[in-house]
């Protein structure tokens, strides 16, 4: 018998689920069998996955095959049609322990075991050891109730739910009787956790409750937020709590107004600029990440100039680029779509804005004094998750203050 082989494509929140998967199949017993997790974010996301579970098939003969996730929940069918597929598993089935203990994998069992993610109305906190021995990720949120049109994910994830904060906490305190310095708080739409909790708190609450509450925590992060939803006690731990980390993601998409009312955003460019100021000016040392969508249907050339130029007004640091390409079933899929050399070249126009800004956030590093987590022997990363490479061994999980003595183009060095 062999340990189960799991693979996930994806987002950190997958990464999440595959670590809780694993825990639930161990538990069942599960044996000789690969797990797929996929997403569903653009078309080349499900081309991908496709891809990954013949290439797993060949490495695995005779192995069954279960795959799950995004694109597993939003088409079943088109991974049931596939002969290397066992079992499609539902994004909701797949977190249930029943699911793994009554796993029938030579009987005659329905093939698709994908329920209406919409009628999903709680979403558990599950507790893993988080991944490797530095920090841990916890879900605290699942599912979007926004329907932006380039968007098929709240058709993988269901409407939005939110784990109470009383067992976020609880968990979050046995993680660091675990020892963990760092914990990253997880979801599909953060800043909208709490909105179907009774006395509808906000992110914000739930950050402040977590410091006060878990004092022994060194260091809280949380990912991705939609900064529009950005609440007053989430700004005011920005501005108060040196513990929350000074790095947030931002759900941008695009710099443009009419490709923002297009995408059935919250926000415009105004918000963006004006949230990236507020946020630096209570916290100087804050640096942002952000996704932008190059090549969004009916873009034009001025219109892609203004989210080119918005790195640079937001002080974007870390960018995460997507080309766009239609997902079948979205609105934007039926838009007027701009040409593939022309994406391909916004794309990497963006890509290359990215870069100079990484250049000169590490450039500005040398000579200050970071507290830095440890991920490897060598590697950590500093409060702003900016890469450190050591010459010499530390141990793994280790919080330590060193002097930046310069960097390699990628990485800073200490």
């Amino acid at each position: 018998m062999t340990a189960p082989v799991f693979a996930t494509l994806g987002c950190r929140l997958n990464a999440y689920e595959t670590e809780a998967m694993k825990e639930l199949a161990a538990s069942a017993g599960l044996s000789n069998a690969v797990v797929v997790n996929t997403c569903a974010v653009t078309a080349e996301a499900v081309r991908k996955a496709k891809q990954e579970i013949r290439r797993l098939a060949r490495e695995n003969p005779g192995a069954p095959i279960l795959v799950t996730g995004c694109a597993a929940q939003t088409e079943p069918e088109t991974f049931a049609e596939m002969s290397e597929v066992t079992r499609v598993i539902g994004n909701h089935e797949k977190m249930l322990p029943e699911t793994w203990s009554g796993l029938d994998l030579i009987g005659t069992t329905e093939k698709v075991m994908v329920d209406d993610i919409m009628s999903v109305k709680e979403t558990a906190g599950h507790l893993i050891d988080g991944f490797g021995r530095h920090r841990a990720y916890v879900q605290v949120q699942n599912g979007c109730d926004h329907r932006c049109t380039f968007c098929i994910i709240p058709y993988g994830r269901g409407n939005s739910r939110s784990v109470p904060a009383g067992v976020v906490i609880e968990q979050i305190k046995r993680l660091v009787d675990r020892g963990f310095n760092e914990v990253v708080l997880t979801g599909v739409d953060l800043t909208s956790w709490g909105a179907d909790l009774p006395a509808t708190p906000r992110l914000g609450d739930l950050v402040m409750r977590i410091l006060r509450l878990v004092p022994d925590l060194p260091r809280l992060r949380i990912s991705s937020i939609d900064s529009i939803e950005a609440d007053e006690n989430l700004l005011h731990a920005i501005a108060t709590e040196p513990r929350l980390m000074p790095h947030l993601h931002l759900s941008l998409q695009a710099g443009d107004d009419m490709i923002l009312k297009r995408m059935k955003r919250r926000h415009l460019r105004d918000d963006a600029i004006r949230f990236c100021e507020d946020a630096r000016r209570l916290r100087p040392d804050m640096i942002f990440g952000a996704d932008i969508i190059a090549g969004f249907p009916t873009e034009t050339e001025a219109m892609f100039d203004n989210s080119l130029k918005l790195v640079e007004q937001c002080g974007l640091t870390f960018l995460h680029v997507f080309p766009y390409s239609p997902r079948k079933g979205t609105p934007a899929a039926r838009m007027p779509q701009v040409r593939g050399p022309a994406i391909k070249d916004r794309a990497a126009r963006l890509r290359a804005a990215g870069e100079r800004q990484v250049a000169a956030h590490l450039a500005a590093q040398q000579g200050r004094v970071h507290r830095i987590l440890m991920e490897g022997p060598r590697l950590g990363r500093t409060e702003q998750f900016t890469e450190v490479a050591f010459t010499k061994d530390r141990p793994e999980g280790q919080l330590l203050t060193a002097t930046i003595l310069g960097h390699d183009g990628m990485r800073l060095t200490a």
